[in-house]
């Protein structure tokens, strides 16, 4: 074989590689002592989990099982819907990553609104796809008839999420329907619900949802055991679809893409429902708490149906982090936008108090 001295020395990515946007830290040179930057439960597993975990473990030489079955059945179970329509993976940005695979590319585009979850525009041009991005209404909420006016021949998906990831906002029923009602049947529309759980009519509102999802074949339910459920670490997640959407999602996923230990402990978080009853009370109750403190404060923050709030302080963005971090609490800085606070302990919800006090007076 001969060798062309222009070539590179090393091989080289796809365009793509370079231009993806960076999935933002929280800052600080110093592992602080209490996080409120990433939306995580500081709630422990309940007993029954953490025996599951602990059983599973015993057995982690071996694989799990090809593709999520024993929580597909749980799924169906609970959730009074049929196994085909579901499909698990590791953690719900996975399942969404495999979702676009399957049906995003390139001449394709993937509408969502900006700014939500910052992983959004990684998958899609990972795809190949181009991402289009609906700025926010000025109250933080998705400009709907905005990202209906985004749609095109060449749109793949719209990405919608319910509470929205930074901002909290939530997607009434009514809007929701109406907006399904204006999409192309062609064109995916996938609800992302992380955060679901947190909503004050949360079970009313993922049933509305499932009755959706029959009268809109393209739309597409993603879910996570991340947040209410408290299993960040372990990674699951999954999708509710149409089977023919489905079919395909499951034909792009890598086998044995749940692990073990993720599925045994979510199978038992699902069964567990009086200490998820819990959690979400405890979490809702920390979220009432903190937005007073807040709002005592001059800030005025949005409503928010999620594990966090949203504090939409602008340039001065950078400068709370920072008085934060002196009160050794992480928090999640979007330069120039505002500042998400997750719902966390006593003790972090005091330190993030003291970042704001600090903060108002500098």
């Amino acid at each position: 074989m001969s060798h062309a001295t222009s070539l590179p020395s090393l091989p080289v990515p796809r365009d793509v590689v370079a231009s993806l946007p960076v999935y933002s830290k929280a800052g600080g040179a110093l592992a602080p002592l209490w996080r409120a930057s990433s939306n995580e439960s500081f709630l422990t597993p309940s007993p029954a989990v953490l025996a599951a975990i602990g059983s599973a473990a015993q057995h982690c030489q071996q694989y799990p099982t090809i593709d999520g079955d024993p929580l597909i059945k749980a799924l169906s179970q609970q959730l009074g819907i049929a196994q085909d329509l579901l499909v698990t993976g590791g953690g719900s940005l996975a399942v969404l990553q495999q979702l676009l695979t399957a049906f995003a590319g390139p001449g394709k585009d993937v509408v969502f609104a900006w700014r939500s979850y910052e992983a959004y525009p990684i998958l899609v041009r990972l795809t190949g796809a181009l991402d289009v991005q609906v700025p926010l209404t000025a109250n933080h909420r998705h400009d709907l008839p905005a990202m209906a006016h985004a749609v095109t021949d060449s749109t793949a998906a719209i990405i919608l999420c319910s509470p929205n990831n930074p901002t909290g906002t939530v997607l009434g029923s009514q809007e929701l329907e109406e907006f399904l009602a204006s999409i192309p049947a062609h064109v995916l529309v996938v609800l992302d619900q992380a955060y679901l759980e947190f909503t004050d009519d949360a079970e009313t509102s993922f049933q509305h949802s499932l009755t959706l999802r029959v009268k809109y074949p393209n739309l597409v339910l993603l879910r996570t055991f991340s947040k209410a459920y408290g299993l960040a670490g372990l990674r699951a997640g999954f999708l509710v679809a149409h089977p023919d959407i489905s079919r395909h999602v499951r034909a792009v996923s890598p086998p044995f893409g749940l692990n073990a230990v993720a599925e045994s402990a979510s199978v038992a978080a699902l069964a567990d429902t009086e200490a998820l009853a819990a959690n979400i009370a405890t979490v809702r109750a920390g979220r009432s708490n903190l937005q007073a403190q807040l709002a005592a404060r001059g800030i005025d923050v949005p409503a928010s149906g999620g594990n966090f709030l949203w504090l939409p302080v602008g340039d001065a963005s950078a400068a709370l982090e920072g008085a934060c971090l002196a009160e050794s609490v992480s928090v999640r800085c979007f330069p120039g936008e505002g500042v998400r606070v997750s719902v966390g302990s006593r003790q972090a919800e005091a330190a993030v108090l003291s970042g704001v006090d600090r903060w108002q007076r500098s």
